[in-house]
């Protein structure tokens, strides 16, 4: 699931499903910082008057940057684009725009205007490493790097440049190039909380939690003022078993956000503290942080309709637009309301359910009485920008939505405590035929427990690896006597299932594409037996269609409400791994379990 820079920690969130959100620092510096913006004066002030025209192009840029002070990023974007249409060659200008326009949200212009910048001006150190900093953002690493060490290469020790060019090294998981890079540059600055802070973050990444700590306190107590180091300290302390610390940290953190982006991630962060500490009401109406524009993956809604406010409408008898958000496990998660809404709308109304292509079949089906389309996305300005065509298709039969709402967001209302969580098996309804087809199929295999199998997210990206095992840790349960493993895994798993086969085991994998064919992955999940694996899309839709499923979770997964298991999926045996080390026990554990189940099947 979903959902990732602020200077100097870059503070991006990881999938939902994985529980509580990672951090994942970034490049350190802003272009707007008042040092920065000095620095363009300066520059302007040392061009002098010359002719007439140049003369008014200084005076412009110098209002435009007074505008940026301010925080007027369209007046500046104005000026800069009145100069450049006479002049397109004046690399300041385009600096200065790309400044406005980076500080102003529109990543991909800003990121045009540093390249013409640099086109113009390419021996100005400064430019390329504005530019590193906003394709670090943009997740441009190996653009990132280059102009790095560009930028060091004219500015060798310089403490901003070398901790972002760790950060680079960090997000690509080099790690111990990221460790020298900064053990090097700390040697001869030592007082540099920013250093100390991205080294922390090193650790942490890693899933070295502990070990960060110290580096986190570090950085503290040469800076008390540090706003991200306190940040990345919460996100250490909270899977440590700590979450009323965290909650302190964060609460101290965000009066010294620098920019909106940081006060949104860390708006984010102490959203999933609050829900797992089991303070729904709270945590719910903070987590409506994740639309925040500042937020890289926040979703943009194109709908027809006005966004439902249930403070002050009834929605009785009115036709309402839920629209799926973020990933497939999302969608499982929070689709749990969907019987909530569709009572309070009644039998008068109407509700739209707009999910992901693939579920649209398995929605349908559970929801007869609803209209379930998909829902498309595109990428506008760096923003992801969400739309239900299957709306305007059917408007003239069905009508318009009277309004719309996220579908996260009806946790807001109907799950305010855990006590408000309904003890089901699960909500979405398989297909009987196909549940049928493969229990057959299953049974063809012989006689043993049927099990499916899900060991990793397709995304294993910087901090998400820390979330799942290697395939060879899983050998415990591989191997478990009276036990048929079956692969429900999506993706690439040819060297997994051959290393099994070399060391005897053989998983059967289903003729069925496990990637796009959900529909039948629902089926199959509760044709088996027992599904079991980390917390990902496909361990989702087995929870949330009925299938009995085994979840393996991490400390910090928020999903458990402070409870031992998931309220989202009551009937859903947990495993904790109790510490991004934990992986082994965890895996006893359930191989441990699995043999009682072979026993009392006997």
């Amino acid at each position: 699931m979903t959902h990732v820079a602020p200077s100097p920690a870059d503070l991006a969130p990881s999938e939902l499903a994985l529980g509580h959100m990672p951090i994942s620092q970034g490049a350190a510096g802003d272009a707007a910082s008042p040092a920065s913006i000095r620095r363009l004066s300066q520059a302007l002030a040392g061009k002098g008057p010359s002719v007439k025209a140049q003369k008014k192009a200084i005076e412009t840029l110098k209002a435009a940057v007074a505008a940026i002070r301010v925080g007027d990023y369209a007046s500046a974007t104005r000026r800069c684009l009145s100069i450049l249409q006479a002049d397109e060659r004046n690399g300041l200008a385009w600096h200065v725009l790309a400044i406005a326009r980076e500080k102003g949200g529109h990543l991909s212009e800003a990121l045009n205007a540093y390249e013409a910048a640099l086109r113009v001006m390419p021996e100005d150190p400064a430019i390329a490493h504005d530019l590193a900093r906003l394709a670090q953002r943009l997740g441009h690493l190996d653009i990132a790097e280059k102009l790095l060490m560009k930028f060091l290469a004219a500015e060798p020790g310089h403490i901003e440049g070398t901790n972002n060019l760790a950060c680079v090294l960090r997000d690509q998981k080099r790690y111990d190039e990221a460790v020298d890079r900064l053990r090097d540059l700390i040697e001869i600055e030592q007082g540099s909380p920013v250093l100390w802070n991205t080294l922390g973050t090193v650790l942490s990444d890693q899933g070295q939690m502990s070990e960060s700590l110290i580096f986190f306190d570090e950085a503290l107590r040469l800076d008390p003022a540090f706003a991200k180091a306190r940040y990345n300290r919460a996100n250490v302390l909270q899977p440590l078993g700590h979450p009323e610390q965290a909650l302190a940290d964060l609460d101290g953190a965000l009066p010294g956000a620098e920019t909106p982006y940081e006060r949104a991630m860390m708006r984010m962060a102490r959203a999933m503290t609050l829900m797992g500490m089991g303070r729904l009401k709270d945590g719910f109406e903070e987590y409506e942080v994740r639309l925040d524009p500042e937020m890289p993956e926040a979703m943009l809604v194109a709908v027809d309709a006005p966004r439902w406010d249930p403070t002050t409408q009834d929605i009785a008898g009115k036709r309402l637009l839920v629209v799926g958000e973020q990933g497939i496990a999302d969608e499982m998660v929070f689709g749990g309301c969907l019987p909530d809404v569709m009572e309070a709308v009644g039998p008068a109304g109407k509700v739209f359910i707009a999910v992901e292509a693939r579920l649209v079949d398995l929605y349908q089906r559970s929801f007869p009485t609803a209209v379930v389309g998909s829902h498309r996305a595109v990428r506008l300005e760096g923003r992801l920008t969400r739309y239900c065509p299957f709306m305007e298709e059917i408007g003239e039969t069905e009508g318009k939505a009277d309004a719309w709402t996220p579908m996260a967001s009806l946790c807001t209302v109907y799950r305010q405590d855990v006590s408000d969580f309904p003890d089901r098996d699960g909500y979405l309804v398989p297909d009987p035929v196909k549940v049928a087809r493969w229990k057959a199929e299953l049974e063809a295999l012989g006689p043993g427990l049927k099990v499916g199998l899900h060991w990793k997210s397709l995304v294993l990206t910087g901090v998400r690896a820390r979330y799942f095992s290697s395939f060879e840790r899983w050998k415990p349960v591989l191997t478990t006597p009276g036990c048929i493993m079956v692969n429900l895994q999506c993706g690439d798993v040819t060297e997994d299932l051959a290393a099994a086969e070399a060391a005897g085991v053989t998983i059967w994998t289903p003729p069925m594409d496990l990637k796009d064919d959900l529909d039948d992955l629902a089926a199959i999940s509760c044709a088996l037996d027992l599904v079991i694996g980390p917390g990902i899309a496909g361990t989702n839709i087995a929870a949330a269609a009925g299938a009995r499923t085994w979840l393996i979770h991490a400390p910090d997964d928020w999903h458990l409400l402070a409870t031992d298991r998931y309220p989202f999926y009551p009937r859903v045996r947990t495993f904790a791994t109790g510490g991004f080390d934990g992986w082994p026990r965890a895996i006893d554990a359930v191989r441990a379990a699995l043999d009682v189940e072979v026993g009392n099947a006997a």
